[in-house]
């Protein structure tokens, strides 16, 4: 509530700054309006990504990742791991906010069968998702950037190594060392066993569940504008949800 008064004051002061200036009513709402038209792409992804994570979740891709997560990875390397999945899947998608919603939450749920905390693999998760979305050609937030500064986008990409890659490096080194103290003797048997016998109860596996994923990152090599995509992937899912998981 603090920030949005915040905001709207700010937004009044400018206003009269504008009047101050010259300007006029049309002026102002003219300019507004066309740079609400200039976000709108990333409004609409915001929106997509709240149907992503919903029928994923449904679907039961989200809880297969867990699944096969906690049976998969060594919890030595869980932190690492879901610092370079993050950034695989956000470079491909083009989403900081899609990632930590899907391979997100299933990497959090791998974190809690195998006894790591969770401040820290939500840390290496934020971490890959945020280097991801800025240095993907498909991300909102970089095309806008660059379309603010009248840029082009891949120099500006380029240009944004300068800092983002040694803060990466850094990054890859902190989460190796934290993650060589967890060991298998680590995760809690009991925590771990409820949550495969847990996940085998409430949700069925099948092959097709890769599906949503796979035309994610399918879209995203073929260069498919982001949103369509996140809708037929959500379709997908909200398919297999009906299907496989027999919901209604």
């Amino acid at each position: 509530m603090v920030l949005i008064i915040t905001v709207v004051m700010v937004a009044v002061i400018a206003g009269l700054f504008a009047f101050y200036l010259g300007y006029s009513w049309d002026d102002i709402t003219g300019a507004v309006s066309k740079k609400i038209a200039e976000a709108m792409p990333a409004i609409l992804i915001l929106l997509s990504i709240g149907l992503l994570v919903g029928t994923w979740m449904a679907g039961g891709v989200i809880p297969a990742m867990i699944y096969y997560g906690l049976k998969i990875v060594n919890p030595n390397f869980l932190l690492l791991t879901a610092f370079w999945v993050s950034v695989f899947i956000s470079i491909a998608t083009g989403t900081s906010w899609g990632t930590v919603g899907t391979i997100g939450v299933a990497l959090i749920g791998v974190g809690v069968g195998l006894g790591v905390p969770l401040p820290m693999v939500a840390g290496a998760v934020i971490s890959g998702a945020y280097f991801g979305d800025k240095m993907s050609p498909l991300s909102d937030t970089t095309n806008m950037s660059a379309l603010a500064a009248k840029a082009n986008l891949y120099d500006h990409i380029k240009q944004m190594f300068v800092t983002t890659v040694p803060a990466m490096t850094i990054a890859c080194i902190a989460f190796t060392v934290m993650g060589l103290q967890f060991k298998s003797s680590t995760i809690d048997s009991e925590i771990y066993t409820n949550m495969l016998r847990d996940l085998s109860a409430n949700f069925r596996f099948s092959p097709f569940l890769v599906l949503p994923p796979v035309l994610v990152i399918g879209g995203a090599i073929l260069k498919k504008p982001t949103v369509p995509v996140l809708i037929l992937s959500s379709a997908v899912a909200m398919a297999l949800g009906l299907t496989v998981q027999g919901f209604g």
